[in-house]
């Protein structure tokens, strides 16, 4: 995908806001910013422990303009059917969406819907677009991150990737590896009121921490470093991707996002999102666990690297190739 979208689609369509590369666009209109995104959802099973594909599409949407530090407001959602799917499935994933769409405080207001033969759809894909209003007057890319700058991450690693491979393929583990798909806006600004400069956010949705990780370094012309003993991977997602041959680094989320922050700010980062989760327990009950997991060490022509935890260290490359394709 990195591929793709270095080769063809940046080349092909450059201009100032799309070089950006950030997971939503930035547009000025009459003095007031504005971020405008859009996504599409293929994930495969549509229905997996902790969500489905109708809210994975709201928070997926609504997470994307959070990273560029937006209030979500608006949603399109376009529905391409497969002739034959049924109502109540569909009925079940409409209804998921409206409750993801009133808990992250946004409506969608406008779409579509197109039937293709059987055969020719896989049950149902959506696409969604979002429009959010910039409220403060921080400036979130990779181009602002600096020598110092700490990474935290909002939690542990993994679970929605492996969540959707062990429906898939039908495997049982001891306990359910729930996934960890959740919206971030309310989160994210939480920061952004609390007076935390942040120069710059991703979710680790596709090729996970390592490949968003990779992504920032190379646009921002740093290296940086990861402790691997500060990442938090739950006993169980480990285990499986242990079983599997799976590195977490690598595997998919949907409720995980890295900011870059000034050094100062990370212990005050920290506690705003520890009382955020105090104060909303029943929000989602699995992003526990902030975390301080690197920093920016140095300028360089891009690359990231780990210390394991005997202190060695090696370079975390870019995925090539998808370790677990259709998870969102």
């Amino acid at each position: 995908m990195h591929q793709l979208i270095e080769q063809v689609i940046i080349p092909s369509f450059a201009n100032e806001t799309l070089n950006t590369r950030q997971d939503a666009a930035v547009i000025e209109i009459n003095n007031q910013r504005l971020a405008f995104t859009t996504d599409s959802f293929v994930v495969h099973p549509l229905f997996f422990p902790g969500g489905d594909i109708g809210s994975l599409a709201v928070n997926g949407t609504v997470n994307d303009l959070a990273m560029v530090g937006a209030q979500p407001l608006y949603l399109s959602v376009s529905f391409i059917l497969e002739e034959g799917l049924s109502l109540d499935i569909f009925q079940a994933i409409v209804s998921s969406m409206k409750e993801a769409a009133q808990q992250t405080k946004v409506e969608i207001i406008t779409g579509d819907t197109k039937v293709v033969n059987h055969g020719k759809g896989d049950s149902i894909f959506i696409n969604t677009t979002g429009i959010g209003i910039i409220k403060h007057s921080q400036t979130i890319t990779p181009k602002q991150v600096q020598v110092g700058d700490v990474i935290l991450l909002n939690g542990d690693l993994g679970r929605h990737g492996i969540a959707i491979l062990a429906v898939r393929e039908g495997l049982e583990f001891e306990t359910t590896i729930t996934s960890d798909s959740m919206p971030l806006a309310e989160m994210v600004l939480a920061l952004i009121e609390a007076g935390i400069q942040i120069r710059c956010l991703r979710d680790l949705t596709r090729g996970g921490l390592a490949s968003a990780l990779n992504e920032i370094a190379l646009v921002a012309g740093v290296e940086i470093t990861i402790a691997e003993a500060n990442i938090p991977v739950q006993s169980e997602v480990q285990g499986a991707c242990e079983l599997l041959g799976f590195d977490p680094l690598y595997v998919a989320n949907e409720g995980r996002f890295i900011a870059f922050i000034p050094e100062q700010d990370a212990e005050r980062a920290l506690a705003v999102l520890h009382s955020f989760q105090a104060k909303n327990k029943d929000f989602n009950g699995n992003h526990e666990n902030p975390c301080i997991i690197g920093q920016v060490t140095k300028n360089s022509t891009g690359l990231v690297k780990i210390r394991n935890k005997i202190g060695t260290h090696r370079i975390v490359d870019m995925l090539s190739g998808e370790q677990l394709p259709r998870i969102c």
